[in-house]
């Protein structure tokens, strides 16, 4: 009988332990599945960052007479703005000045806050038909979280400028749907080329489709196909400062336009494999390279930048032109962010449906 009592009790104390092990598994288990859950929850969050897409709305066309608002987003005003306001002026416009046209804080035209209320300030202006910039270089993305995107969207108009302007471009299109452009400003306006003016004139006074192609036959195809989309992009390495952040580039289903300068074809490499790695090239419809103006080897063994345009984009199932005259380069075509384009290498053709109306 003492035997039996034992072993009743070192039953009882087995299937303790036993309860107490399954428990503590079953609770283990379920606090890595809710670790789990919320890093899940979190890497969710951050791949479908501006994943909204808003309706396009597309903004009145300048016609002689209209005013247009100059500011210096980025940089201080320098000697080559000058072109610019003498271009504008000889089109018949009136022009008007935002306060970061003459003003300077370190290297800006301004503070943050004067550049900021300047775009503002202007979108809410009715007497103010455009914006543009007359400087690009560095200060978009300090004061792209201090515009009023209610303002802006409520008070759609042309906002035009390139290379550090990708940021507010971009921003102002995803966050409201307005279809921004990638134009000339400064010294591309000085001696206008032909190309740079019959661009000018299709992308802001025209209410009529186009052919993005059609005013210069120096690009190239890179890759043969079709595709339909809206556009976007700009500045490559603007472009690849978007990512992470509450203005993160959306290219799903679009066809995307890439730029810059100045950069070391192992840099172009770099930047393209970051937009690749966080699913960029994932949904294209098709591709524009423009300008890709000194892309030098910092070593010999290094790849050239079409060996990098090669790698990067040779297997993707999209049309793909490249050497479009956009960008750090005269001439200079007004690319349309934003703007729904039909794209058909077969046709050489990128038709945009319309940019002003």
């Amino acid at each position: 009988m003492r035997t039996i009592k034992i072993n009743k009790k070192l039953l009882l104390l087995g299937l303790l332990t036993t309860s107490l092990t399954l428990n503590a598994a079953y609770n283990t288990t379920r606090s890595s599945s809710g670790v789990s859950t919320k890093i899940k929850n979190v890497v969710d969050s951050q791949s479908s960052k501006n994943n909204t897409v808003n309706e396009i709305i597309i903004p009145k066309g300048l016609k002689p007479g209209d005013t247009i608002g100059l500011i210096a987003p980025a940089n201080y005003t320098n000697e080559n703005s000058y072109a610019e306001i003498e271009y504008l002026t000889s089109r018949g416009f009136n022009v008007v000045y935002g306060q970061s046209f003459s003003s300077r804080w370190y290297g800006f035209g301004g503070t943050d806050d004067v550049r900021a209320k300047d775009i503002n300030d202007m979108f809410a202006n009715p007497k103010i038909n455009a914006i543009f910039a007359v400087r690009g270089g560095y200060g978009g993305i300090r004061i792209v979280d201090k515009l009023n995107y209610d303002v802006i969207k409520k008070n759609p108009k042309i906002i035009s400028g390139f290379s550090d302007n990708t940021t507010l471009l971009l921003a102002i299109n995803e966050k409201t749907g307005l279809v921004t452009f990638h134009g000339p400003m400064a010294d591309n306006l000085k001696n206008i080329p032909p190309v740079t003016e019959n661009a000018f004139n299709k992308a802001f006074t025209s209410n009529e489709s186009y052919n993005l192609l059609g005013f210069d036959d120096t690009y190239s195809i890179m890759k043969t196909g079709r595709g339909s989309g809206r556009i976007t992009g700009g500045n490559l390495s603007l472009v690849v400062a978007t990512l992470g952040t509450d203005h993160e580039i959306n290219t799903d289903g679009k066809i995307l336009f890439l730029e810059e300068t100045n950069e070391a074809s192992y840099r172009v490499d770099r930047m393209l494999k970051q937009l690749k790695l966080a699913g960029k090239f994932d949904k294209l419809q098709g591709i524009i390279l423009g300008d890709f103006k000194n892309p030098k080897q910092s070593d010999p063994t290094d790849m050239t930048i079409d060996e990098v345009f090669y790698d990067n984009f040779g297997k993707l199932n999209v049309p793909i032109v490249k050497n479009f005259k956009s960008g750090h380069v005269r001439p200079f075509i007004t690319v349309p962010i934003g703007a729904k384009a039909s794209m058909d290498t077969y046709k050489r053709e990128i038709l945009i449906e319309k940019a002003t109306k």
